[in-house]
Order: C-alpha cells, then structure tokens, then sequence
C-alpha cells in the first residue's frame, strides 16, 4: 500500500499535514494555501461510467483521502453532499456545445457542492474534537448563501460571512442575512479583496486563534476545492464514454477556485481537453495570460459581483501547478467581458434562443459566441441561477425570471445583517466579543 498523500503550503514552510488537519485549518500557519505534496494521476478504469455525481465524487477525491481519518468515511460524506444533479444539457442553437447547470442546490449556485462537502466533513472532525470552531467566509455574493445553507443548526460550529455592503444583488444579501442562530452575516464597508483580506489576517492571527478557534469555507480551503473538481469529471468521463474525446470548458472566475478545480481533473489525467476562462471588467487574469505580469489591483464593481475580485487567492495554486509563466498561459486563456457586453449577451439569448443566463454565466456565453463554428465540444460552465440576480436581468428584460423553491423559501424568511467597518482590527474586535456573548450564553 502507497504511503498516505500529504499537504504543504504553496508558500513552502508548512509540510507534512494530513487532509484532516487541512480541512481543520483552512488556511497554512504560514499564510500559503494547502496543496498535495503532488496531483495522484487517475485511470478512467476505475470509474463507473454509468455512477452518480456522488459515485463519481467518492472515486476521484479517495487518494487525497486514502490513509487518513475520513477514507472510511468519503463515500458517504459524498452522498450527503451530493444529492442534487449537474446535469450537461446540450445547446441547440450552438451545435455540439451543451451546459454544465451547477445551480440547481439549495442556494442556486455552484459553491452548494463544496459547501455541503466541507459541513459534511466538519461533522465528523467535530465528533473527534468537540471544541467550538468559528467558520470564517469572505463572500462576493454565492460563497457565503452556500456555506450557511450547509452549516446552518451545524452543532459546535458558528459560521459569520464577510460581504461588501451594497455589492451583492439584493437577493444575495437577503440570502446572506436570513439563517440567524449559528449563522453570522457582516456587512462590510469595503470591497470583497477587503473581506477577503481580514478574513486571512484572522486565520493568521494565533493569539486570536487561541481564544476563538477559527476555519475557512473560502475556495482557500482544500475542503471546499477538492469537490469541485467533481462536476467536471462527471461531466467529462460522461462526455468521453459517449463521445470518446475530452469535453472542453469555459469557466467564468473570480477568485480562480472553481477554474482551478477544472484544471486540476485534466493534470489528474482525466479527459479534459481546452480550458478557457472568463472574467468580468477586473482584469487582472485576462491582462496576465495576455502575457503582463501578475499584478493584483483594486476591485471593480460589475454586473457579474460575484467575480468583482483584483487580487484572486487561488494564483497561489495554480502557480504550484504551473510553476514557469511560459507553460501556464499555454495550458489556459482568459478573457475579459465587460458590462455592456454582458448586458448584449444576456439580452441576445433571451430574445433569439429564450434562454436566460446569471451575469457570470453570460462572460462565458460570449465566449462560446465568439467560437461559433469550432469544431470542439465546448461546454459553457453556468454558475448561478439567473434569480438570483434579479436587479441586472429583470430590468434587461422587461419580465420576472421564475425563482426556484429553495431560493424563494430564502427569500421568504427574514434578514439582518450587521455593519462592520473594513479594517482587520475591527474584524478581530468583533470577533472577540461576539466570543465572549457566546460563551455567556453557554454558561448561564
């Protein structure tokens, strides 16, 4: 048997931790992102064409479990996590393309997998380690519905969500401040970089760890990561079975965790084949795979919110992946799509094929519009229900987009969310005391 897979930090002082511990901890002690030691490689033999999502999930994600303390235990924190579909439809008015709809969990996005993944996980490890832990989660509009659906009622874990105040879709921020009881919404008067900034100042801080034990379900956190990587290859060992060619994606990102989870299956030798990647007006990828150098900048505020990111975390990983500059804008290309172009888009395919797409979904549309006529079998990676952003699209279109039940019954309950200035000290203050009225509570 092969000695156990380990993890290390992309910053290169942390080694030697296990997938427990990492899941545990979110983020490195020394500031880096957990990565394997190296990406196992896969035969396509050793899984079930014909298996579910989950069937799929628990045979690619077992090396990075295997000879740990949650291996026993993956196939059915899989069929907990996934118990709702990414169908691959196929797009009539672009012959030979299709969709992967990765909206259709409990918060209409695709962040449900990981999200439900990394609760079912936290579950266990709480059963070995009963300390109460604090989930922290810096949020651009999905991330943060998606984790307080899965944790919410979650014993021994209180989750508190970062989000730029006034910079999410008012349903979002609905969706954001409607749980209460273990689940804290922030809203910060700053940008997301900024949430996502004192979010890792806390994760870093040891004195305030050691008063109030803190995790991430950021994309930062490998918990969350490692599922996402399977949509894609259920979608792409489906297409090859069928087909027998790789499925190429277009994958619209903001803080690169989903991209990369794409990226990763191909390195894993699964049949991915061309990987394109999408970004709204912040530029910051589409001017480094243009050949700039990486230069993290400010935020800008788009339609596409959830991918209003400058300074993207998961660099970091695909750095480790690929290490020379050369090599990694061969293996991937990006583009930029601003405002005016989403709005184009969205209003073309409501109008000609009477499909309606989420902002982000729409970057990655205009890509496969630009490629019409490719030979390729390219799939359109879609986000996000439309619903969701129902200020940008119901305007665009003069009409309501019908909501999915799980969203309205989000929608239907009541929500606070409370003000927090941008500054890390503040998170750290707030932080500290909202411990001690917990532990108040807990005593009396």
């Amino acid at each position: 048997m092969s000695e156990p897979l380990l993890y290390h930090s992309t910053r290169g002082v942390t080694s030697g931790a296990r997938i427990d511990e990492v899941i545990a901890a979110g983020l490195a002690p020394d500031g880096g992102l957990y990565v394997p030691e190296a990406l196992p490689r896969l035969d396509l033999a050793a899984f079930d064409p014909h298996g579910s999502l989950a069937d799929t999930a628990s045979c690619l994600l077992m090396p990075f479990f295997a000879g740990h303390a949650l291996a026993d235990e993956l196939p059915a924190i899989c069929a907990e996590a996934f118990t709702f579909n990414a169908p691959l439809r196929p797009l009539p008015h672009h012959p030979g393309a299709s969709m992967l709809e990765l909206f259709h969990g409990p918060s209409a996005a695709f962040k449900d997998f990981g999200a439900r993944f990394l609760a079912s996980c936290f579950r266990r490890l709480h059963r070995k380690d009963p300390r109460p832990l604090t989930i922290l989660v810096a949020t651009s509009g999905d991330t943060g519905a998606a984790v307080a659906a899965a944790f919410h009622r979650q014993p021994g874990v209180q989750v508190v969500i970062l989000y730029p105040d006034g910079l999410v879709s008012p349903r979002q921020a609905h969706q954001l401040g409607c749980f209460g009881e273990n689940v804290q919404a922030l809203r910060v008067s700053g940008r997301f970089d900024d949430c996502q900034r004192m979010v890792k100042a806390a994760l870093n801080d040891a004195a305030l760890q050691a008063q109030r034990p803190l995790s991430s379900a950021n994309s930062i956190s490998l918990g969350r990561l490692l599922p996402q990587m399977a949509y894609y290859a259920h979608a792409a060992l489906r297409w090859h079975h069928e087909h027998h060619r790789p499925l190429n994606f277009i994958v619209p990102t903001g803080n690169l965790g989903n991209a990369l989870a794409c990226l990763w299956v191909r390195e894993m030798g699964l049949p991915v084949g061309q990987v394109e990647l999408t970004c709204n007006a912040n530029e910051t990828l589409s001017d480094y795979f243009a050949g700039a150098p990486y230069t993290p900048r400010a935020a800008v505020a788009t339609l596409a919110n959830a991918m209003d990111v400058g300074a993207p975390s998961n660099f970091e990983r695909l750095r480790w992946t690929f290490p020379h500059d050369a090599d990694l804008r061969r293996q991937v290309h990006a583009h930029s799509v601003d405002d005016a172009t989403i709005r184009d888009t969205v209003l073309f395919h409501a109008a000609d094929h009477h499909e309606v797409f989420c902002p982000h979904t729409a970057t990655a549309m205009h890509r496969l519009d630009q490629l019409k006529g490719a030979q390729d079998a390219w799939t359109v990676v879609a986000t996000a229900h439309p619903a969701k952003f129902e200020s940008v699209i119901e305007p665009l279109l003069g009409r309501p987009v019908p909501v999915p039940s799980a969203l309205a019954a989000m929608l239907n309950r009541s929500a606070q969310a409370e003000p927090l200035e941008a500054s890390d000290e503040a998170l750290k203050r707030w932080l500290l005391d909202s411990g001690e009225s917990i532990e108040a509570r807990r005593a009396s």
